[in-house]
């Protein structure tokens, strides 16, 4: 019998999810947000490098390099590094699984959990001395104001959340028709639900009409979805990354620089954890609705 080891699954494409994410933020960046500051590498390289990004680049080769440290190479017997990783995993993965159901589970954990893994850093990103505030500027008044930072949290940035939006509705696109088909999907989102020798044949009738319009109203939710999952991670975090900022110019102002802003960097802990989970969620969701669902019919 197969022993089921997690980190084994996730290890062959949690490189390449998370270097994807850093890559796919770059066709993002064509359209440089407000906030976002280009940074001069003195390299033309066809488009712009912003420092939201830079970060992005710098989580994908620390968690690449954390696992590759704490793990190595995955034993039958496994040391502490790989227990506490494996650990984790099947943390989420008692999380996951009943969400999307047996079929599509091992296919979709290596974008979950990648995505948790991947805006957790992100979120915790802007507590980090240095994230934010070392960069080029100059003198206000005697004091040094930053004006082009070279590293930002890059889900305060809205090009990073709709890059992770659009990737993993593409990767949900391709997992529903991939495990579940065109049939289950259309009779998910169009078909009658109410079974005729229950509710009758004339009823039966009446209700496809209504069930038709229940799907074209399901079809646009599908189409926002990209949206809302995008400013909610970017709402939730700016709003914190701003916040933050706000209290240590308040604290500098009255001399406690320190202590004023200290209960908000552990709200902020607390949120990035939250919105991670809530992203990994909502999408486990949408893959269960049609997967584990057909799942549950069949049985």
């Amino acid at each position: 019998m197969k022993t089921y080891r997690p980190f084994s699954e996730l290890k062959k494409f949690l490189p390449v999810f998370l270097y994807g994410f850093a890559t796919l933020s770059l066709s993002a960046a064509s359209e440089v947000s407000k906030k976002s500051e280009i940074i001069d590498l003195g390299v033309d390289l066809g488009f712009p490098i912003t420092n939201s990004m830079v970060t992005s680049w710098v989580i994908s080769l620390f968690i690449i390099a954390i696992i590759r440290l704490t793990v190595g190479k995955p034993k039958l017997v496994p040391g502490k590094g790989q227990i506490v990783v494996e650990s984790v995993i099947g943390t989420l993965r008692s999380i996951v699984q009943p969400i999307v159901g047996k079929k599509a589970f091992f296919p979709s954990f290596w974008l979950l959990s990648g995505l948790f893994f991947f805006i957790l850093l992100h979120n915790v990103s802007g507590l980090i001395p240095g994230v934010g505030t070392v960069g080029y500027g100059h003198d206000v008044d005697g004091h040094f104001h930053v004006t082009n930072s070279i590293l930002r949290p890059g889900n305060a940035d809205l090009n990073m959340t709709l890059a992770l939006a659009c990737v993993s509705m593409i990767c949900w696109v391709y997992l529903i028709f991939r495990y579940a088909g065109l049939k289950v999907i259309l009779f998910d989102l169009f078909g009658t639900k109410a079974k005729k020798e229950v509710v009758g044949k004339v009823i039966y009738m009446l209700l496809v009409p209504l069930f038709l319009a229940v799907g074209v109203i399901e079809i646009l939710s599908i189409v926002f979805r990209p949206v809302s999952l995008t400013f909610r991670l970017y709402g939730n975090v700016f709003g914190g990354e701003s916040l933050l900022h706000k209290m240590m110019i308040l604290g500098e102002k009255i001399g406690l620089e320190f202590l004023v802003p200290l209960p908000f960097y552990f709200m902020e802990l607390l949120i990035g954890l939250v919105q991670a989970l809530v992203f990994m969620l909502l999408v486990s969701v949408y893959i269960g609705l049609i997967c584990n669902h057909q799942e549950g019919e069949e049985h």
